[in-house]
């Protein structure tokens, strides 16, 4: 009998099968050379996008060989982590993702502004959805990242249903190992890194560093680097003998002191016994336009600062921020401290100041008997200042949800600035028998500066720049900064007026977002801005540059007021910036009053947060009115664009009308019902209530009020 062999068949799928099971138990054999393959593949990806340039990614690896390896370095690292998974192959995308999404969030960042993205803006997304049409998140950019980022969620969710699972021994023990021993290799590697000099351990400019040690090293030290390292030298001895050569200071140069401060605010009959108020105004993206190199101006922008600075103190102020973070120029100049001691891109406004108080100028002149405000035309939750200033100690501030805002900048992203003047006169009043300190901040002089011509009849025709479209920005730039000047010189007007000893500084936060290089600007370095000075009372004019840390203490030294733990250290340093042991004192008493133990106050919290005072105005509701259509008015006092109807502590749609007049909806006005409660509240971004009607109405209907208030 013969016999026949019959030839097996296998299925095309089954071999479709076979192949990709040893495709990926290839891959998984080789993983940890795939991983490099794909950390140095993920630096390049993220440098071009990050510097928007495929030439300047690689001209990075050829001049930062070492900084581009150590970045692979890092993200190898943070690849380990899918051993500790099943669905390795879903890991890989996730972690490849966020650092690719890191990246091009870099890359948008700059082409905006300098600063490069850090941990700590993170924490500022909440403010930048609030600012929706402006430089930095447009509504368009809104849509697009919700979209993609709903694409990615999709896709992943997706993926891990029918993406490959890992179908070996899962070995944990030896994957946990591996993942400590990277941490432990990562920790090693850059100490030795930065004690050899082959990486910087901080960043002076960080726009600098970023582009020196790439982003993802860059964007690590914000994470692991956030708050300040306690110095080497820190002791209750070491603050104890920099206190007590601060306190010869004091005692041989103070013309006013705690201990006479009382009888000065009472001596009212006495204007020279009088303390001067002091007007701190930070100026939104500020400079002097003829300070550009390549600008041709059609004439002088800012007539008035200029007279500023030829006739008071003036001088170049290094800010540590160039673009954007204002906070950061703002909480060195309230503060005195220096950002440098702190993680790099860090906004302390949104870290320590979020639980921790802080001693700042507002602080310290209040022991002085001074009263201290905030007045700002912008939201009182932006960088979480309602939080800090109430962590300085300030008593009131104001913010826009506090004004009747009515006049807009061309673009009507920002609202102008002279209402800021009757806000800080109001201020001043509110305080009769006390002298004062107000810091004004501005926003006017804020981007978006628009690439198409905007203003038809500019009153300063701008030229010079590289195309129409940056001479366009500048021209409007340029306009608005020459409003600003306009409204510097109502306020010294408005100043001069008033019967008070008053002191005046004005500065620059930081350049506008312009792409400026130190080669462009006259100073030479795109971390100077400029402040100047005003007084009523004849202060000797000392020019000087200064840091945005000692422009206060300068001035108070001026005005013979030497008070507060830091500002004094100034001003018994001289202002010396390049003195080591300056630096190092400054850092130890940084250190020692937000994150040591106090040994400047022995302990005791002299300085705690106050309970911050929303507005000067109290605000009223005086009768309410049914209207044709269904809807109620409400009539009262100081109401805003920002004032919301509350029906039994519901907020509710509400409709501005005027200041004096608010109306709820047809649809809401149907719904209540006899004894509800009616307030108006003042609210600001996240539904945050600022401030409440003094008095509350309960509803009575059909009752019909007054139209017109008596």
């Amino acid at each position: 009998m013969k016999m026949t062999s019959r030839r097996v068949h296998s299925h095309p799928d089954q071999k479709e099968k076979r192949d990709y099971s040893r495709q990926i138990h290839f891959l998984n054999r080789y993983s940890l050379i795939f991983h490099a393959l794909l950390s140095c593949l993920l630096v390049i990806i993220i440098e071009i996008c990050s510097r928007r340039s495929v030439i300047g990614a690689f001209k990075f690896l050829g001049a930062h060989t070492f900084a581009f390896f150590f970045d692979a370095l890092i993200i190898y690292a943070t690849l380990t982590i899918v051993y500790l998974f099943r669905r390795r192959m879903l890991m890989r995308i996730i972690i490849s993702s966020i650092w690719l999404l890191l990246g091009i969030i870099n890359g948008c960042v700059l082409s905006q502004r300098v600063t490069p993205f850090g941990y700590t803006d993170i924490k500022c997304i909440s403010d930048l959805l609030t600012m929706t049409n402006t430089q930095y998140f447009t509504k368009t950019q809104e849509i697009c990242v919700v979209i993609l980022l709903s694409a990615l969620t999709i896709f992943l969710i997706i993926f891990s249903i029918k993406g490959p699972k890992f179908q070996g021994k899962a070995h944990k023990v030896r994957a946990v190992c591996l993942c400590i021993g990277m941490c432990i290799l990562m920790s090693g590697a850059t100490t030795l890194a930065q004690n050899s000099n082959w990486m910087a351990s901080y960043f002076s400019n960080i726009a600098q560093g970023y582009s020196d040690y790439g982003f993802v090293y860059g964007f690590s030290s914000s994470v692991m680097n956030r708050g300040m390292s306690k110095p080497d030298d820190y002791s209750k001895d070491t603050i104890k003998a920099i206190e007590e050569r601060v306190a010869n200071v004091r005692e041989d140069n103070a013309s006013y002191t705690v201990a006479d401060s009382k009888e000065l605010i009472s001596d009212s009959a006495n204007p020279d016994a009088q303390q001067p108020n002091i007007i701190c105004v930070l100026l939104e993206s500020f400079m002097d336009p003829t300070e550009i190199n390549f600008l041709e101006l059609s004439e002088d922008p800012i007539p008035n600062f200029r007279a500023l600075c030829d006739n008071y103190t003036s001088g170049y102020l290094t800010v540590p921020v160039v673009g954007a973070g204002t906070a950061n120029s703002e909480f060195e100049v309230l503060t005195g401290m220096n950002l440098r001691f702190f993680g790099t891109g860090e906004y302390p406004y949104k870290t320590i100041l979020k639980k921790t108080n802080c001693e700042s100028i507002a602080s310290d002149l209040s022991m002085l008997g001074y009263g201290t405000h905030v007045v700002h035309n912008n939201g009182g939750n932006f960088y979480s200042r309602a939080n800090a200033f109430s962590q300085f100690g300030f008593d009131t501030f104001t913010s826009k949800e506090l004004m009747n805002i009515q006049e807009y900048t061309p673009l009507g992203s920002w609202p102008t600035d002279d209402i800021l003047i009757d806000e800080t006169e109001k201020a001043l009043d509110s305080t009769p028998d006390q002298s004062d300190f107000v810091y004004t901040i501005t926003v006017q002089g804020h981007g978006n500066y628009p690439s198409e011509k905007v203003i038809q009849n500019p009153e300063i025709k701008v030229s010079g720049a590289e195309t129409e479209e940056k001479n366009n920005q500048w021209e409007y730039y340029v306009n608005e900064i020459h409003e600003v000047d306009k409204f510097i010189a109502n306020l010294t007007d408005m100043l001069s007026k008033r019967d008070e000893k008053t002191i005046l500084v004005l500065f620059g936060d930081h350049l506008p977002t312009m792409g400026l290089t130190d080669e462009d600007v006259k100073s030479g370095d795109i971390f100077k801005t400029q402040y100047a000075t005003w007084n009523n009372f004849g202060m000797e004019q000392k020019d000087a540059d200064l840091t945005a840390y000692q422009m206060l203490a300068y001035t108070m030294e001026q005005a013979g007021i030497y008070e507060g733990t830091i500002f004094t250290y100034h001003q018994a340093g001289q202002y010396d910036t390049e003195d080591e042991q300056y630096q190092k004192g400054l850092e130890n008493l940084q250190y020692d009053l937000l994150y040591g133990e106090r040994y400047c106050y022995d302990g005791i919290d002299i300085y705690p947060a106050t309970d911050l005072q929303m507005g000067i105005d109290k605000t009223y509701i005086y009768n309410y009115r049914e209207n044709a259509d269904g809807s109620l008015s409400i009539y009262g006092t100081g109401f805003t664009n920002w004032s919301r109807i509350y029906v039994n502590d519901e907020k509710m749609s509400t409709t501005f009308v005027s200041d004096r007049q608010v109306v709820l909806s047809p649809e809401d006005t149907e719904s209540l019902e006899d004894g509800d409660i009616l307030k108006v509240c003042q609210v600001g971004s996240s539904s945050t209530i600022f401030r409440t009607t003094e008095n509350a109405m309960a509803y009575d209907k059909p009752f019909v009020g007054q139209t017109e208030l008596e």
